[in-house]
């Protein structure tokens, strides 16, 4: 009989990974759905960032396999604080980075390019600080300005570590309605977040405790009284 679910974004089996001495995820094996949005949760220390990491390629797995189903490179969006205060980037020049991986070395920005980068900039609500200065900026505009250049890179497959810990009520319903916009354009959106709203509102959940899955499937599965108080205020 024929398997009626389609294939996952990107499977990981056995995938380990760490820094050092220190294990931060073992033997994961995890299946991430496509075009929808899925929640990585957990404790601070419990290796989501390490996951959205291996699930862009720039955090090497010390075993296991990681398969791909995406047209090209994933798309990463990290959280604020990784970024500088002191790049001498206007907004529109952040968000217009996004295209790099599609310019190389040589070629100028298209039509095409452009637009994206306003769109962008459009569906993230920053488009009136184009010209502004990075460090003017707010956490939660810089956040937006962030979220806005992994849009614009136009990936079947978006990575966002906490994209909405600096934003208020308002801009996180911004981001979470952004979300679910692209993955009915054909995206499939992976977000670490602490955001219990946000997790409900997910197609997809993942528990993280201590490196392994504790638990996964929809939000109402994974948010289940017994699994989710054991990982909660940690």
């Amino acid at each position: 009989m024929v398997d009626p679910r389609p294939a996952p974004q990107v499977s990981l089996r056995g995938v380990s990974a760490g820094y050092a001495r220190t294990i931060a995820l073992s033997q994961l094996d995890v299946d991430i759905p496509p075009l929808m949005v899925t929640a990585v949760l957990g404790p601070n220390g419990s290796g989501k960032s390490t996951l959205l990491g291996i699930l862009a390629g720039v955090i090497p797995t010390t075993s296991g396999t990681v398969v791909h189903r995406t047209a090209g490179r994933p798309a990463f969006v990290v959280q604020r604080s990784a970024v500088a205060d002191t790049l001498p980037l206007t907004v529109r020049e952040a968000v217009a980075m996004g295209r790099w991986g599609r310019l190389g070395p040589i070629r100028r920005p298209s039509a095409e390019d452009r637009e994206a980068v306003e769109s962008s900039m459009e569906r993230l609500d920053v488009a009136d600080l184009a010209q502004r200065q990075l460090g003017e900026l707010s956490g939660g505009q810089r956040q937006r300005v962030l979220v806005a250049q992994g849009l614009a890179q136009g990936a079947d497959l978006l990575l966002l570590d906490e994209p909405a810990s600096a934003l208020d009520g308002s801009a996180r319903e911004m981001i979470a309605r952004v979300l679910d916009e692209v993955t009915a354009e054909g995206v499939t959106v992976v977000q670490a977040t602490h955001d219990i709203t946000a997790a409900r509102q997910s197609g997809h959940c993942l528990l993280l405790d201590g490196g392994r899955v504790l638990a996964s499937g929809s939000p109402r599965h994974v948010l289940a009284e017994s699994r989710w108080e054991t990982v909660r205020g940690r």
